[in-house]
């Protein structure tokens, strides 16, 4: 692409950069300059073109420079970050017995590690690469055993991979590739201690990659400490919080025309569609619930008072369409 194309291009698809000798965006997988390997996962997963933040990030990162990518939760960020991953670990040298991971990624919840963890999985299978999700609220044996096995990518919660470095389960000596996923979220559930600990134990010259969906001065001087002369892109507005792609739609009801109105609501869309309803209180989401399954409606409830097993069964259950209204607190916002 001429500068005026890439220009064009970048005003399109509302991306905005900064840094030194920023790389032009591509428009297709096949510019990217991916191997085969990561080429033949893309093609079999349907993809078409990529998404804004992959045809900017993806450049970037395969640069080898510390990146800052400010975008909406659904942009794909996930694989802006992960493909390149994979590219990382096979251009290192292999495991040797009580080595730790060589890519690290860091997420605020349970939720997005595991989420997270399917796609390392998916793109990184050809390949062979060895992923393992750490997280609390779950038996420490599995992820230990992963660990002692040796895995390139781990996927962690902040809490429960410091657990494992004091345990002496796993190290930090071989991350070179480093992902802070949801950085203001993180920083807004309380990390921050955490995530200085474990930065700390990891070396200097590593390559590390700040996604955030906002860009408050928090984050931002977060990241000038642990970011060296990073390239910086935002897709949308760096105010942004939710996608622009969802509708909103807001009703202003009295508390006693509530049920009411939602049981109209799933009238109007129950079409085979997954809803899912959040509520203020663990108790207002089991009555909810109960109400609704009385009158037929297949709901299912999740909250921080269900033991993990649980919510995992909630969860597939609504995303299989079995169960497909889901009452939640803010457990399940991610």
């Amino acid at each position: 692409m001429s500068e005026m194309e890439v220009e064009e291009y970048r005003q399109r698809r509302e991306i905005t950069v900064e840094g030194r000798d920023v790389p032009k965006p591509v428009k297709s997988f096949a510019d990217v300059g991916f191997p085969d390997y990561v080429l033949q996962e893309v093609s079999k997963a349907g993809f078409v073109e990529p998404t804004a933040i992959q045809a900017q990030g993806w450049p970037m990162a395969l640069k080898g420079r510390d990146l800052i990518g400010i975008a909406e939760t659904g942009s794909g960020k996930t694989l802006a970050y992960l493909l390149p991953a994979i590219v990382h670990v096979n251009a290192q040298p292999i495991l040797a017995p009580g080595d730790g991971p060589i890519v690290l990624v860091l997420a605020p919840t349970r939720e997005l590690a595991v989420q997270i963890q399917q796609e390392a999985a998916k793109f990184g299978a050809s390949s062979r690469i060895k992923n393992t999700c750490i997280y609390g609220g779950v038996p420490k044996g599995p992820q230990v055993r992963d660990l002692q096995k040796g895995v390139e990518i781990v996927i962690a919660t902040p809490g429960r991979l410091i657990d494992m470095l004091d345990s002496h389960h796993t190290n930090l000596r071989r991350v070179t590739y480093l992902v802070l996923d949801e950085a203001d979220r993180m920083l807004d559930m309380g990390f921050e201690p955490q995530i200085r600990k474990i930065v700390s134990q990891i070396r200097p010259d590593r390559q590390t990659l700040y996604w955030s969906a906002t860009w408050p001065k928090e984050v931002e001087q977060l990241a000038r400490q642990f970011l060296y002369n990073p390239y910086k892109v935002i897709i949308g507005s760096a105010d942004l919080k939710a996608n622009h792609a969802i509708r909103q739609h807001v009703d202003i009801v009295s508390e006693s025309q509530k049920y009411n109105k939602l049981v109209k609501l799933l009238e109007d869309i129950m079409d085979g569609s997954r809803i899912l309803i959040f509520m203020d209180t663990k108790k207002g989401c089991d009555q909810i619930t109960r109400q609704l399954r009385m009158d037929g409606w297949p709901a299912l409830s999740i909250h921080g008072d269900k033991s993990q097993a649980e919510r995992d069964w909630v969860l597939s259950e609504f995303k299989a369409g079995k169960s497909p209204i889901m009452t939640a607190t803010d457990v399940a916002a991610r």
